[in-house]
């Protein structure tokens, strides 16, 4: 039985593995990060960057618990791979306290026991002095199991040890899915590969291979900012940080990561502006630095939720987010052969592993467990 892997992201890589190490022929088709991506004209992943927050903490227990699961293999997976991905510097989620997300993260962190200290905005203010809190401000600090990730060390990772188990990785991008009597035909780039079962693991590139998804892709503008060596020193201690506020927006920051240029930046994400996106706009917004206006509007958080901040630079850059109606992954069987692992909603990256492990017992046909079918 030859099961196919489409999509080499943090998803599909993740499914590879899974499937490798538990002895299955696996094919992993996906392409490589193009070099210039300003004139790259096929599909995008999302783990093209450095930095990614991870955490138990969230306002629903399905993504509470996909990450915990998740993270619990973060350090076997460095270790057997050899490869480094995860900083565990902390994550912090503050808000109002009448803020109804909040409320929500505090009733997922008691109900699923995660170690998180609840602060007030005194207690926040002296143990994290370089964020700017408001008076009515409360937070939730999970100091352990939580932090940061290197989406594309993560990737790498993955296919090292699926490629390491026997999977075959074809640098090439599907085009088309044909079922056929005895199995199926997936059209590439690169030529026709046949498979029996396959599992589309592309996010928002799913609607171009299967027409009756019912998916929304947003596109999204971040902001990277630098700053020096001496400032990188000052904030060492630095949580992620993500503020949620009472109408629902939830700002997302990222302390200190050194990026492939060597350079240290901040990352701030946030998008106010819900531009949908159609397939075939996707490569051209990828294929830009994000939305100036957004960009502008990222900066204007930052100083003030960091006032002191030292800033070298500001560069903008554009990703998207795939949602479903429920806020929860499409991780199901679509059809005999054809199984899907997509949509992460905002929140595939910290749990990633754990979604593609979802996707590859889809693939096999076994049921999931109860808390990813609610």
């Amino acid at each position: 039985m030859v099961y196919a892997v489409i999509g080499a992201g943090m998803i599909g890589s993740a499914a590879a593995r899974h499937l490798a190490e538990a002895g299955h022929d696996v094919i992993l088709i996906g392409p490589s990060e193009p070099d210039d991506k300003s004139k790259h004209t096929g599909a995008f992943a999302s783990h093209y960057d450095a930095g990614r927050i991870t955490r138990g903490l969230a306002t629903d227990p399905f993504w509470a618990q996909a990450s915990q699961a998740s993270i619990a293999r973060y350090r076997q997976i460095e270790a057997d791979s050899g490869i480094s991905f995860y900083n565990d510097v902390g994550c912090l989620l503050a808000g109002p306290k009448d803020a109804t997300h909040l409320q929500d993260v505090g009733r997922v962190a008691s109900d699923l026991h995660i170690d998180a200290e609840h602060l007030s905005q005194k207690d926040m203010q002296n143990r994290f002095p370089f964020f700017a809190f408001s008076k009515d401000d409360i937070g939730y600090f999970e100091a352990k199991n939580a932090g940061t990730i290197n989406p594309r060390a993560l990737v790498a990772a993955q296919i090292k040890l699926a490629v390491a188990h026997g999977a075959q990785v074809l640098r090439t991008e599907a085009q088309a899915l044909r079922e056929t009597v005895s199995g199926l035909v997936i059209e590439t780039t690169s030529g026709d590969i046949e498979a029996d079962q396959v599992l589309v693991a592309i996010g928002g590139f799913a609607p171009t291979l299967i027409d009756d998804l019912n998916l929304r892709v947003y596109a999204r503008t971040v902001a990277l900012f630098e700053v020096s060596e001496s400032e990188a020193r000052r904030l060492h201690n630095c949580p992620s940080m993500i503020y949620l506020d009472q109408d629902g927006n939830d700002p997302y920051l990222l302390p200190t990561i050194r990026y492939p240029d060597g350079k240290v930046y901040l990352k701030l994400g946030g998008d106010p502006d819900d531009r949908h996106l159609a397939p075939h706009e996707m490569t051209d917004w990828f294929q830009s630095s994000g939305n100036p206006d957004v960009g502008a509007h990222l900066e204007a958080q930052m100083r003030a939720r960091m006032p002191d901040l030292q800033i070298d630079s500001v560069t903008t850059n554009a990703c998207v987010t795939t949602f479903t109606d429920t806020g929860r992954p499409l991780i199901r069987r679509h059809s005999e052969r054809i199984s899907l692992a997509v949509a992460g909603c905002g929140a595939g990256a910290k749990c990633s592993d754990e979604l593609g492990r979802l996707g590859a017992e889809t693939l096999l046909g076994r049921a999931l467990p109860a808390w990813a079918s609610q």
